[in-house]
């Protein structure tokens, strides 16, 4: 490649250059700068990295710069970062280009933050494409100047306030993308972009009524004003006039969409692909039994009850591709569905009220969910010939009965399966466990019999496998060993018995036996499954996840990342892992578990022997529960060494000797359960663990078996004295308020006053709030 560019440099009467979509994994060149007569220049996505150099500024002669950086495309792949302009930065670059038209840096790495001064002050630019370069602060004014302007694209960077007045001077604007920034206020007038073929305002902060301007751009084939904060009730039938538009996205603002139309004769634009109206309060189906080509509706999270028309499954004569109607309050189908339209890719039906037989999948679905829903009968016996093809499959929290049928085992592109919270009453068909594309196996909840199938191959991809609360017995099978990238194994509340399969400290995507810097959180849920064995620190406690810290522990400011299996690594599609365990004395569930939460819930077993002093070195650990077991000998000093800790629970076990003064130093410690321990020693141990006072005595709870009944234990006025003032005090406090009148009143007054100014404080707090966000993801046609 090195050749090849100097050959191309040398190349001096050169007026078109186009290098895109190469792999040159290097930087460009200063050569560039003896190619003076080069009117288009193209280096887009052609791997060269790092400072895009000064020689560029000197083609005077440049019409068309592409330098723009594709991130999906270039960060999966090449890891040595991407373009950049700082030094020199964009304004030193531009300067000189007089005759500059079309201007692509889209994804490089520039310095500068205030587009202020940087635009062309000619005028002649037409094409402006700055999206994900993180330009902040307000849109200048400036930028009615370019009045030739027919392609403006800014998504993805960091703008600010309003979207200035000045845009109406751009009246040959034919494509506008703001997608992905904070603008605020509302829309300026559009009845100027009379060429407007593209408006693309999501996930902003806009609101107020769309204005009616926007109804008369009759040229508009794509508009999206998803995921801001307009308001007001909008009739659907004011987008008829639209008769070029394809996309329509109003998803996520605070509308009140009226899907009856006006005039029955003129429905919706016929050329409409894609209609997106989540959570618009809409209350009905909008009529769409006449348009063909349909591929994409989403009406999710609305209001809309009854029946699901049967006209909805012939749209677009069978090219529907996604269709959306989940959390609606849908109850049945207007008639017996049969077969789905073959090509349906994407069903998403979850959170509704439907009942009856569970619907045959699209032939070639990728993505089916059915979940929580009241759906009942058995799953088919020949489904695996529906879901051939399918990625997701969800049938959770309905009354399915029956066998799982073991022709789900012929899905072989299956990735997740989720069965929990029915009433399976088979086996676990081995086929299943042996699916080397399965990542999530969820069917918790159920009464699934037998053992867990043993044949886990050296393939194994499971991530997730999730048992708890079946009927299951035996063994816990070691070729689980195999799944390397498990993450949360769940086999609590069964029947099997088994010692604790300390094998799996090898597996080092697990949370417990993790390494953090590999995968994040982990939970291993073995409760109530009446495991007996000695713990030893050399079978659990395994280094690098729990182990790594610094002894200055610093608290998460901001946590974004969850545990969840990324379906095709696509953002849009994801499996969210949930996890019930004890913390702080209370079962809990965790339906987003943060990736850098750690904890050991051991509890309610019967291990036995001490507990391993190198636990003080998993110093990452959240929460530690011990609970419920026959561990004895000392609590090891060590504890005091896990400075992250929040919970602690030791209690129920056969414990003895002093409580270490160690424990003081847990500067997070909020709750300490050491009840229910057989003490030896008569002297209390008080211990401070910042919000908290905790005596032993005060933890050992009274036997009726005669093993301390000779012990007699004096008064201890000491302790008993400061409880005696107390009672006191209060008593001192609360006569008044009882006998007199006028004590009350002034009391009240005064406690009036302190709640009124909380309240009034916490109110402006909710109303500043921040709002919930979501995205759609950006088509550009």
């Amino acid at each position: 490649m090195a050749l090849f560019l100097t050959i191309v440099l040398n190349l001096q009467h050169l007026q078109r250059l186009n290098l895109a979509n190469n792999a040159f994994f290097s930087q460009i060149p200063p050569g560039f700068g003896k190619l003076g007569n080069l009117i288009y220049l193209n280096l887009s996505n052609a791997y060269f990295y790092g400072q895009i150099p000064i020689e560029i500024s000197g083609l005077t002669r440049l019409v068309t710069i592409d330098f723009s950086y594709s991130y999906f495309f270039n960060s999966y792949y090449f890891d040595s970062g991407m373009l950049k302009l700082e030094n020199p930065n964009l304004r030193m670059m531009v300067q000189n280009l007089t005759e500059l038209r079309e201007l692509y840096l889209d994804g490089v790495n520039i310095s500068l933050k205030d587009i202020s001064g940087i635009l062309p002050q000619g005028g002649s630019l037409e094409t402006l494409v700055l999206s994900g370069t993180k330009f902040s602060g307000i849109l200048p004014n400036s930028i009615g100047n370019l009045k030739r302007l027919t392609t403006i694209e800014l998504s993805e960077c960091d703008f600010s306030g309003p979207i200035p007045k000045v845009m109406a001077n751009l009246t040959q604007l034919v494509y506008l993308d703001f997608f992905y920034n904070k603008f605020s206020g509302s829309i300026p007038p559009l009845m100027p972009f009379s060429a407007l073929n593209t408006l693309d305002l999501s996930s902003n902060n806009l609101e107020g009524p769309i204005p009616e301007s926007v109804f008369h751009l009759q040229s508009l084939n794509i508009l999206d004003l998803s995921s801001n904060k307009f308001n007001g009730t909008v009739e659907l039938s004011s987008f008829q006039k639209l008769g070029n538009l394809t996309i329509l996205s109003l998803l996520y603002n605070n509308l009140s969409i009226n899907a009856g139309l006006a005039s029955p004769a003129l429905p919706l634009p016929l050329n409409l692909m894609m209609l997106l109206l989540a959570s618009c309060n809409l209350r009905s189906f909008p009529d769409l039994s006449t348009h063909s080509g349909f591929t994409d509706l989403d009406l999710s999270d609305n209001q809309i009850s009854g029946s699901i028309p049967s006209w909805i499954w012939k749209i677009g004569n069978g090219s529907l591709v996604h269709l959306n109607l989940s959390h609606n309050l849908l109850e049945d189908f207007q008639q017996p569905l049969s077969n789905l339209p073959p090509f349906l890719s994407t069903l998403d039906l979850r959170f509704n009220h439907l009942r009856g037989p569970i619907p045959t999948p699209p032939l070639y679905s990728g993505y089916v969910d059915y979940s929580n829903n009241r759906f009942t009968s058995s799953i088919p016996h020949d489904i695996g010939l529906y879901i051939s093809y399918t990625i997701f499959f969800s049938l959770s929290n309905n009354n399915i009965t029956g066998i799982i049928a073991k022709s789900i085992c012929n899905a072989s592109y299956l990735q997740v399966l989720d069965l929990s919270d029915n009433a399976f009453s088979s086996t676990i068909p081995s086929c299943l466990i042996q699916n080397e594309a399965l990542a999530v196996l969820n069917l918790r909840r159920n009464k699934l019999i037998g053992n867990i199938p043993g044949e886990l191959g050296h393939m194994c991809s499971l991530q997730t496998l999730d048992l708890n609360e079946n009927l299951l017995d035996g063994k816990i099978p070691k070729s689980l060993a195999n799944c390397e990238a498990l993450e949360v194994l769940n086999l609590g509340n069964n029947g099997m018995n088994d010692t604790f399969p300390f094998w799996l400290k090898n597996i080092s995507s697990l949370r417990v036996l993790k390494n953090v810097s590999q995968t994040g959180e982990h939970v291993l849920s073995l409760q109530k499954d009446g495991e007996n064995d000695a713990v030893t620190s050399d079978k659990w406690i395994n280094g690098n996840g729990l182990i790594n810290g610094n002894d200055a522990v610093t608290r998460p400011s901001s946590v974004s990342n969850y545990l969840r299996f990324n379906i095709l690594q696509l953002d849009q599609w994801y499996y969210q892992d949930a996890v019930t365990f004890t913390c702080k004395g209370k079962e809990m569930k965790l339906v987003k578990v943060l990736t850098i939460f750690t904890s050991i819930d051991f509890s309610c077993n019967n291990f036995q022997g001490e507990i391993p002093k190198d636990i003080g070195d998993l110093k990452l650990l959240y929460v530690l529960n011990l609970s419920g077991n026959g561990f004895t000998g000392r609590i090891p000093s060590s504890i005091g060494q896990l400075r992250q800790l929040e919970s602690l629970d030791l209690s129920q076990n056969k414990l003895s000797g002093e409580i270490p003064a160690q424990l003081a130093s847990l500067n997070f410690l909020s709750f300490l359960n050491l009840s229910s321990i057989n003490w030896w020693e008569e002297s209390p141990q008080v211990i401070n663990c910042k919000h908290f006072h905790f005596k032993a005595e005060d933890a050992t709870p009274s036997t009726s078996d005669g093993r301390h009944s000779s012990s007699r234990k004096e008064i201890k006025w000491e302790y008993i004295a400061p409880e005696i003032g107390f009672v006191t005090g209060l008593g001192i406090v609360i006569w008044p308020l009882v006998l007199s009148r006028r004590w009350r009143r002034c009391y009240y007054k005064h406690v009036d006053r302190v709640l009124s100014r909380i309240l009034n404080h916490q109110n402006k707090r909710r109303a500043s709030g921040g709002r919930r966000s979501h995205t759609i993801r950006r088509r550009r046609m």
